[in-house]
């Protein structure tokens, strides 16, 4: 994020958001060295002017670490200090890389080299390779999943697409860690990685997948890491020319890096030490990988003389966002917690981060969209607005509900929902049950609807329970559970609805859903939106299981999950929301919490370990915003209520009810007519539960309505009339069709 201050850049406000912008699209190139530090903050500058011996920047979300280092390089080249050909700045994705290189050119250091780990040892191993081996270089082997399903078939272990996914990441791991076939069933016990199969399986698919590499001479990615490894380990001729070449080393993201990353940047510096890394331990979210903080952690160790410097005046968030980043990792435990820093925000005062309750993950995905669209109608762009999960099976009621709000959206790291492969094969499978009508002696079922659906996809992978561990086994059943539950609605709202009626719904929503080629709301998993920054953030589905996620069994992967979430809070520039369900369906069991990652930050709660001091601010319960101001009591018998059913009828379950069956009747035949007129389930007008509620209640002004939780105040708006109506028990006018 570039800071402000520079003279090139400009504010202005849109919505209530202040922006900022180069004022122009190519700005001048600086005419001095010392022009290339105007604009930095003195932390900055410091970084910029640090050109000897090891560097060290620890740098917070947000405090301009991109900017800070390639000033550094370009005040070192126009200084005459640094010869542009003998730095090698080094980050670990192309767009990273790109834009270095583009802001490089920009400050007048355009010979410099930026790459990506991978790209720098490819580009030394085409030129090296005839000299240290001879011969052809093994050719490069795009994706590796074919032969790694030739070296299960050898090995007489069948596995099925999901499993070659997850086992040729297992491949990947255990190279970037080097980790040897033999050594691979220790290392996975030793690290508490959730294997997709047996370990000593795949440790023998692992050297069969060798094994076939070298007799067909091809190379993976992991291999042009290993094979320049290597070689400038045995050939001190060689590795001498590469320090020739290079003398001068920056590491972006260097939390990030590998075991074996760490060996080839050490190969590159020998016995010298012009390196400056960056990076911030707070953000190590890809442990599964192979990366570790460790490096960066143990820098100073290292280096006792290296010059360290703390980056953490945030240009990118407001106090308000930056103040709960903060409080986060206020809670953290573990060496990287021990590093943490602490940010300080640069910029003006915004709105209070946003929480959300709400009674099922429809309502939350309804409520999400009804506050984009606010947004947006604020003046808010569609394309500085993101909506972030933890798993990309999440997405799907997103789109939904987006589609619904008449918002465009945008996927990032994943397939839409309905392309991907295993939601396309179980609609095949549920066309062609549709067609044979097998099974429709299942719809005398209460049932009957769903328990074909979860029949037919029982077939394809689903099960009643989600699989242990990660990866795309996990991915493919959260799909599947996806449209179990879309079939589990559909069958309540229209619950005389055939298989073929699915079919047709799956296939109108599938056509709904495509997005349209303007810039939308951008979905994405948090692992995906790293380095990215929007406007305004919605973080959901922030509860116990999915965040942190079920199978982060030990404290340091549930440490790794609370700094993924911190990555998410700091995406954010002005406007934050974070919100859960309580149940995963509507009618279902509110048996939810919310994260643990947020106890003593959101109203209400208390910090671990510690009772609640009743926190200044409002959680927002199905959309309308209120007050938490202590428990909630039954008003029938004055036991505390914790249940969210319950809450929402001010009672127990099991206390008596005063609810006027008739207006209850009256007001669900009511919602059937809404929601069949707006296309719509009927929960999404109102849920059984705030029916209950309005009829125990019997609201005889719109504040007495208003108070109910469920009827937040667009639902005021657009149903409070007729409700209040026939509450008082009046006839609404009706239109018969044809009229």
């Amino acid at each position: 994020m570039d800071n402000p201050a520079h003279p090139s850049r400009r504010t202005w406000q849109h919505g209530g958001v202040t922006a900022a912008t180069h004022s122009s699209l190519f700005p001048q190139v600086p005419e001095t060295a010392d022009a290339v530090l105007s604009g930095l903050d003195p932390e900055q500058r410091e970084v910029a002017t640090s050109l000897h011996g090891p560097v060290c920047v620890l740098a917070g979300a947000g405090t301009g670490k991109t900017r800070a280092i390639t000033h550094r390089i370009a005040y070192g080249v126009r200084a005459g200090i640094l010869q542009p050909a003998s730095v090698l700045a080094v980050t670990f994705t192309n767009r990273a890389a790109g834009e270095m290189r583009g802001r490089l050119r920009q400050l007048g250091a355009g010979g410099v080299q930026a790459r990506t780990f991978h790209s720098a040892a490819l580009r030394q191993l085409q030129y090296f390779w005839p000299k240290a081996v001879g011969g052809e270089l093994p050719r490069l082997l795009e994706r590796k999943v074919q032969l790694v399903a030739e070296s299960a078939a050898r090995c007489r272990i069948r596995l099925d697409r999901n499993e070659l996914r997850d086992v040729t990441g297992e491949i990947e791991w255990a190279k970037v860690t080097q980790t040897v076939p033999a050594d691979y069933p220790a290392a996975v016990a030793k690290s508490h990685r959730d294997a997709p199969r047996d370990p000593a399986e795949i440790g023998q698919v692992y050297a069969m997948y060798e094994q076939l590499k070298r007799d067909r001479s091809a190379m993976d990615f992991e291999d042009v890491l290993l094979l320049t490894v290597g070689i400038l380990q045995d050939r001190h001729d060689i590795a001498d020319q590469v320090r020739r070449q290079y003398q001068h080393f920056v590491v972006d993201e260097y939390q990030d890096v590998s075991p074996l990353q760490q060996r080839l940047l050490e190969l590159w510096l020998g016995d010298r030490d012009s390196l400056c890394v960056v990076g911030d331990a707070s953000q190590t979210i890809y442990s599964f990988t192979g990366a570790t903080p460790d490096h960066l952690l143990d820098f100073r160790t290292r280096h006792p003389d290296a010059t360290v410097v703390k980056l953490v005046r945030d240009y990118r968030s407001t106090p308000q966002v930056v103040h709960l980043a903060n409080g986060l990792l206020a809670q953290a435990r573990g060496r990287a917690a021990e590093h943490r820093l602490e940010l300080v925000s640069q910029r003006d005062a915004g709105p209070e981060p946003a929480y959300a309750e709400y009674a099922d993950e429809p309502s939350e995905a309804e409520g999400t969209a009804r506050r984009i669209r606010e947004l947006i109608d604020a003046g808010v762009p569609a394309g500085e607005i993101a909506v972030l999960y933890r798993v990309n099976a999440q997405s799907e009621v997103y789109e939904q509900a987006l589609a619904d709000a008449g918002v465009p959206y945008q996927l990032r790291g994943a397939e839409r929902f309905f392309e991907r492969a295993e939601v396309r094969e179980a609609g095949v499978a549920l066309r062609g049950a549709a067609r044979a009508g097998s099974n429709d002696s299942l719809l005398d079922d209460a049932e009957g609807l769903a328990s074909q659906v979860r029949a037919v996809l029982s077939t394809k992978g689903w099960t009643t329970e989600p699989p242990a561990g990660s990866g795309s086994v996990r991915d493919r059943w959260e799909s599947l559970a996806a449209l179990v539950r879309l079939a589990e609605d559909f069958a309540r709202v229209r619950p005389a609805a055939s298989l073929a009626d699915l079919v047709a719904e799956l296939d109108e929503r599938a056509a709904a859903q495509h997005a349209p080629t303007v810039q939308g709301v951008t979905l994405a998993s948090l692992h995906s939106a790293k380095g990215l920054e929007w406007d305004a953030v919605f973080l959901v589905g922030l509860t116990e299981g999915m965040m942190p996620i079920t199978y982060a069994k030990t404290d340091e992967q549930v440490e790794e999950e609370r700094r993924l979430l911190y990555v998410g809070v700091t995406r954010a520039r002005v406007h934050l929301c974070l919100s859960w369900a309580l149940s995963r369906s509507p009618g279902g069991r509110a048996s939810r919490r919310p994260s643990r990652f947020l106890s003593g930050l959101r109203p209400g709660s208390a910090a671990p370990g510690r009772r609640s001091a009743g926190a200044a601010g409002g959680v927002e319960r199905g959309g309308g915003r209120r007050r938490r101001r202590g428990p909630v009591l039954c008003r029938v018998c004055g036991k505390t209520l914790t249940d969210a059913g319950e809450m929402k009828l001010m009672r127990c379950e099991d206390c008596p009810s005063d609810m006027d069956e008739g207006l209850y009747e009256r007001l669900r035949e009511w919602r059937s007519g809404q929601a069949r007129e707006l296309g719509q389930p009927a929960y999404c007008v109102f849920t059984d539960k705030t029916l209950m509620a309005i009829a125990e209640a019997v609201p005889g002004s719109e504040g007495e309505l208003a108070s109910i939780s469920g009827v937040g105040g667009r639902k005021l708006d657009r149903f409070g009339a007729d409700v209040l109506a026939i509450c008082a028990g009046e006839e609404l006018e009706t239109v018969e069709d044809g009229d």
